[in-house]
């Protein structure tokens, strides 16, 4: 099977969330009419709201996963903020959440005063981009408990954003107000961001070697340092449509699980489907990268986003007005697609057409 390949099962990943919600929920009614009540109607979404009294705060949780080896393999430590800070603040923005705040954790095998300083320099650099406020953090010493590449510091880097909804919206942004119709925009992603990694790693260590970072892409850099290349944040981009009144029936952030997996979890909502005939043209490190080690389309949009960062379904009457406020905030993006009855999410890629039935 295509998916023990990469070292993951996105289908035992999906229910153990699922599971792990489950057990979340059963809490909800701990807070039921105090401050902090959590709200339904973004199950299975990107993040969740909290209720204090009238204020309607936004909550999202993650991490960046294996791409720390990037880091540990070249040394190149002042990105990775931008990874950090994407995965949680892009997820708020997914239910017009504006970003305010993030905490985050720095877990380490033994402390390296210059690391943490570079860490921090990027997660400082990529809150002055999203406008949001360092609010929290902790780092801990762990010893052995934490592993990695190399003699140098070790470390896992998770964090937690939170943010208030959008003046403009009475409701978070959940993909119930998707109609057949609707047109799906693609904004270009600049990279792998902080996901399907496994696969990258096993598949470079696979066909290069143990110093596979350190060989020359045909750009000139080292396929480490193309790897690395930090996420694009497009938090400011959904605060700049909402602020312009082209609210979105829905947002996806395309983030592990590929564009099928992401896209059903605000399809279900509804039940619609979605033809997506005209995506971003994969990166070209994505190409290189497929042809080296013999992946297939179907794998690669499977765990990769392919270049579509974020995908956003306006009305037909608002794509033209959001795709020219895309180019105004300089994000290139473009329609790729339609919401269709079908009830599964159907890409088109390398010339054939890969189905997804939403479960």
């Amino acid at each position: 099977m295509e998916k023990q390949k990469s070292g993951m099962d996105i289908d035992l990943g999906n229910r153990c969330s699922r599971n792990a919600y489950n057990w979340s929920k059963a809490t909800f009614k701990n807070r039921d009419g105090k401050p902090g009540m959590p709200a339904e109607g973004l199950e299975g979404g990107f993040s969740n709201l909290l209720l204090f009294g009238s204020s309607r705060i936004g909550i999202a949780s993650d991490g960046i996963g294996t791409k720390i080896e990037l880091a540990e393999r070249t040394g190149i430590y002042d990105t990775l903020g931008f990874d950090l800070m994407a995965m949680v603040v892009d997820d708020l923005a997914t239910a017009g959440f504006e970003p305010s705040n993030i905490s985050n954790i720095i877990d380490v095998n033994r402390l390296d005063y210059d690391v943490i300083d570079r860490l921090m320099k990027g997660l400082h650099d990529a809150a002055n981009f999203c406008g949001v406020a360092i609010s929290g953090g902790e780092i801990a010493e762990l010893g052995d408990r934490i592993g990695g590449y190399g003699e140098g510091m070790n470390f896992n880097w998770c964090s937690t954003a939170i943010g208030n909804l959008h003046k403009s919206l009475e409701q978070p942004i959940s993909g119930l107000e998707i109609r057949e119709g609707d047109q799906v925009i693609s904004v270009r992603s600049q990279g792998f961001r902080s996901n399907g990694f496994s696969l990258i790693r096993r598949s470079m260590q696979s066909c290069l070697g143990d110093k596979w970072h350190e060989e020359t892409f045909q750009d000139g850099r080292s396929w480490g340092e193309v790897l690395l290349t930090p996420s694009l944040i497009y938090s400011p981009l959904i605060v700049a449509l909402l602020d312009a009144g082209l609210i979105p029936s829905g947002i996806v952030h395309i983030t592990g699980g590929g564009i099928a997996d992401n896209f059903a979890r605000v399809l279900r909502k509804t039940g619609l489907g979605a033809s997506l005939d005209s995506l971003q043209e994969p990166l070209p490190v994505m190409k290189a990268l497929q042809e080296l080690a013999g992946i297939s389309d179907e794998q690669a949009y499977l765990y990769w986003n392919m270049g579509n960062g974020m995908l956003i379904v306006q009305s037909p009457d608002r794509a033209e007005q959001c795709l020219r406020l895309c180019k105004e905030a300089k994000y290139e993006a473009q329609v790729c697609g339609v919401i269709d009855g079908s009830g599964m999410v159907s890409l088109e890629a390398g010339g054939k057409k890969i189905e997804n039935v939403l479960s």
